[in-house]
């Protein structure tokens, strides 16, 4: 059983495959005894929570963290690398046939032997295969193999709960409401990819920024996906660059959510004066869905309500809990993720009428 030690400033976590809560045991030792077997299973989850206790912000040019804790952190790095470089010439593949960005993050230590494993097992397959070849997907897959499971739960079943939830709160006032309802479930169709892509736990591959690179670029640039992934072994996020993490995807998603809105508004503003052609008695209650003020309204919602349950669901609910509990029942776990994915796509549909009616970009029709 892999253990994890403890010492101050700093301490580490280690998921043991035969129990799904952290481990550990006090040392009086600074150096961490902590180790991936470079021979373990790939459902063995070689995932390390690190912290340290230097609260600075800041951004590190090699790495996807920040903060203190050097002499432990390069210990980590040093062995992630001599594990990883086992694991690969026990498979037979030379350093230089992975990808360039792998393959830099590795000889720099930041990615451990288990994510190595995990990119053979990928790659077995060929739509995985093809998609590691993108490095958004690379970055993701090789974090969460069953991210694109995530992503066909939720575009799949986004239009479905999203149209029970206009339907449960609009009652008998749905058919009339209708314009309205075609503008959000377009909206949602729109967004719900990037909710799930955005707050996604990464291995980070980025290259090193540029020595004239700006304070602000350097700080995000040390932020993780999401604000409450789990850090391996060899990298750290302070409490700052958590926080920098969700005002960084928040952004985005303000992006994506006013772009999004954009294109449904004008899709239902098309719809409507189609009907008020055909249908005469339409006219005098339809009325164009109003697009500016809608669409920074939903931008707003997003980067609020959709940022935040979105990355608590990956980060905490996922990640930390579901994964460590059934990582060995990948079929339980991908059901109950399609469960929770679920109930929280209908919540934020739920959130959203509530909150378009209730900064007018809405009104209930009589």
């Amino acid at each position: 059983m892999a253990l994890a030690s403890f010492s101050a400033p700093s301490f580490s976590l280690h998921f043991s495959p035969r129990s799904p809560f952290p481990l550990s045991t006090s040392s009086l030792s600074s150096r961490r005894t902590a180790r991936f077997p470079p021979s373990a299973p790939l459902s063995t989850p070689a995932i390390f929570a690190s912290a340290h206790g230097n609260g600075a912000g800041g951004g590190r040019g090699a790495g996807g963290g920040g903060g203190g804790g050097g002499d432990d952190e390069a210990e980590d790095r040093n062995r992630n690398r001599e594990e990883a470089l086992l694991v690969l010439a026990q498979a037979g593949r030379p350093l230089e046939n992975l990808q360039a960005d792998l393959a830099a993050a590795i000889q720099s230590g930041r990615v451990p032997a288990a994510i190595v494993q995990r990119l053979f097992e990928l790659e077995k397959s060929a739509v995985f295969r093809w998609l590691l070849n993108f490095g958004g997907f690379r970055e993701r897959l090789l974090a969460d193999d069953l991210f694109l499971t995530k992503v066909a739960i939720e575009c799949g079943v986004g239009i479905f709960t999203k149209t029970a939830a206009e339907l449960e709160k609009r009652k008998e006032k749905f058919s009339k409401e209708l314009d309205f309802v075609c503008a959000d479930v377009i909206m949602a169709i729109v967004a719900d990819f990037m909710l799930v892509w955005l707050p996604a736990p990464t291995v980070s591959l980025r290259p090193p920024l540029a020595v004239s690179a700006g304070t602000i670029a350097k700080f995000f640039y040390g932020c993780p996906e999401n604000a409450f992934q789990v850090a391996l072994a060899g990298t750290s996020y302070t409490l700052i660059q958590r926080i920098g993490a969700i005002v960084r995807n928040g952004a985005k998603l303000f992006a994506v959510g006013t772009g999004a809105s954009l294109i449904g508004t004008g899709v239902t503003n098309a719809l409507i004066n189609a009907r008020k052609v055909v249908d005469k008695s339409f006219a005098a209650e339809a009325e164009d869905v109003p697009v500016i003020s809608t669409s920074i309204a939903y931008g707003v919602y997003m980067a609020v309500s959709s940022n935040l349950r979105y990355q608590i669901l990956a980060g905490i609910i996922e990640q930390r809990i579901l994964e460590p509990l059934l990582h060995q029942q990948k079929l339980i776990l991908s059901a109950i993720c399609f469960a929770v994915r679920t109930g929280n796509t209908f919540l934020g549909s739920l959130l959203w009428v509530d909150y378009a009616r209730w900064v007018g970009v809405q009104r209930s029709r009589d």
